[in-house]
């Protein structure tokens, strides 16, 4: 299989298309260094851990020349990938031996007092994980990285579009003489369905379509997952908002990377008393921003689409909406060079636009003057989709409080994408855009886990306890009356006599 950069065709790279034996093959090996792998704990694998950290930093600009040669992005762009892998690095890291730490709860009635209660997080052996192509080193880490943490091993799947990076960060691994437990293979959709069948837990980022597959055929195994899908994530600029700071931030939440963000700004509606002197900041800063293939200088805001399929839809949706009375302030068409698309401002939209309501992933910004914060809330929720949103307004109090009337799994308020450099937070969608989360303080490293419950006497046993074989009707009282007393309220608890008459065949 040939990678090619998009901005010029140059073939940069080519790849096997692995068979499911070869998959299969790669998950055996993957389990015979998993026990060692989980043995060791969170503060053995700290340290490779931490020697990985060091190799992403050490090799920055080599990664950055090799995500610019599959994506033509920016250089920018480029160098966000490795510093994104290596902050998520130094925060797991640092926190699994707290995070997988052995809990002990309070039991829930005096009854449980006799014995300590334990939950342990114990990882599933073998974890699949499948990634896309618009942040191919970053995507594959963000994942990857928790799922060592909490002690499994790892099968990563790369998109086949952009499947170098992800390569690259497995030659990392093994360049540190980290254990065996972390493997790249390559291929298409055989190939994921390959590792699907195969592991014991999926974490796949994609589109909805291939999702809902991927759940099918982890439901028919009984298989855990998580599924982060698409999006159409909505802005929302009401009147007392910073119009200045609004416009910049939309434009930068909708056109980073192309607009090849699950996470983008899709559709932006405006309260109407600011709509026009919005629109008007938002197509001038547009039509400022630079378009081109960067070399190791940056130079360009904007690269090219990743390949000529997603160049196809931007433009589908583009033209639909012209068809349907939508007007082009800035941009409008691809450049007639590689798969480069014009950074594109559209207004006079509706909801009977395609623009408005499929995911585009591209570099649109639609945008619809709407009556007041209760019509945008209204349409900002007029949709399958569910990740994130963003609010923008002078009241932060009025912004938290219109967040918590959207359907997404994160809202930013006078801010874009600032949920993702959180981890501390879930990354997860709702509805069609996903299910479960990314990742997300302890429970990013939890979710690799099964919980085991654990429960160890505290006082001397006995030979025999109580209600053990043989039942008697004395016992039955006796432990009747003992759950009643410490789990019911009120005159309830001392509910003996209506015990023994229970318990003798005298109940009401």
């Amino acid at each position: 299989m040939t990678v090619r950069n998009p901005a010029t065709g140059e073939v940069v790279g080519a790849v096997p298309a692995q068979s499911a034996d070869e998959v299969a093959a790669a998950v055996r090996e993957l389990r015979l260094y998993q026990p060692e792998w989980e043995a060791m704990g969170a503060d053995g694998r700290k340290k490779w851990l931490l020697k990985l950290q060091d190799w992403l930093i050490d090799n920055t600009d080599r990664l950055a020349d090799v995500v610019q040669s599959e994506t033509s992005k920016p250089r920018v762009d480029a160098l966000i990938d490795p510093s994104f892998a290596v902050d998520l690095l130094g925060y797991y890291a640092r926190r699994a031996g707290k995070f997988l730490a052995d809990e002990h709860p309070s039991p829930h009635s005096p009854l449980g007092r006799v014995k300590r209660l334990t939950t342990a997080y114990r990882p599933y052996p073998v974890i699949g994980i499948i990634t896309p192509w618009n942040f191919p080193l970053a995507m594959p880490a963000l994942d990857v990285i928790p799922a060592l943490a909490a002690g499994a091993a790892v099968l990563l799947k790369p998109s086949e579009v952009t499947p170098l990076s992800a390569l690259e960060l497995a030659r990392g691994w093994a360049e540190i003489g980290a254990p065996p437990v972390f493997t790249v293979v390559t291929g298409a959709g055989e190939t994921g369905a390959a590792v699907v069948d195969s592991v014991d837990y999926v974490q796949f980022t994609g589109s909805t379509a291939t999702g809902k597959r991927i759940a099918t055929a982890c439901a028919e195994r009984l298989v855990p997952y998580s599924l982060e899908l698409g999006g159409k994530d909505p802005a929302i600029v009401l009147a007392d908002a910073d119009i200045d700071r609004a416009a910049y931030g939309v434009a930068f939440g909708g056109l980073f990377n192309s607009g090849q963000v699950c996470i983008s700004v899709e559709r932006v509606y405006v309260e109407a008393p600011i709509y026009d002197e919005f629109v008007d900041k938002l197509t001038a800063h547009v039509r400022e921003l630079r378009q081109g293939a960067d070399g190791r200088e940056p130079e360009h805001e904007l690269g090219a689409m990743a390949n000529e399929a997603q160049k196809t839809i931007v433009a589908r949706h583009v033209q639909d909406a012209i068809s349907k009375g939508a007007k082009v302030l800035t941009g409008g068409k691809a450049t007639g060079v590689g798969t480069f698309f014009e950074p594109t401002v559209l207004v006079d939209v509706d909801h009977q636009m395609t623009c408005m309501t499929e995911e585009t992933f591209g570099p649109t910004l639609p945008v619809m003057k709407v009556a007041d914060e209760a019509e945008a809330v209204a349409l900002a929720n007029d949709s399958i989709y569910g990740l994130s949103a963003s609010v923008w307004t002078g009241d932060k109090s009025r912004g938290e409080r219109v967040a918590r009337q959207l359907n997404a799994g994160a809202v930013n308020i006078n801010d874009v994408f600032a949920n993702l450099f959180n981890f501390a937070l879930p990354m997860g969608g709702w509805q069609q855009s996903g299910v479960g989360a990314r990742w997300g303080g302890a429970e990013g490293l939890r979710k690799y886990c099964r919980k085991q419950a654990i429960t160890t006497p505290i006082l001397p046993t006995q030979q025999k306890e109580p209600f053990w074989f043989p039942y008697s009707s004395g016992k039955l009282v006796f432990a009747l009356s003992a759950m009643r007393a410490a789990g019911a309220r009120g005159m309830r608890r001392l509910g003996v006599f209506d015990v023994i008459n229970t318990v003798g065949g005298k109940g009401k």
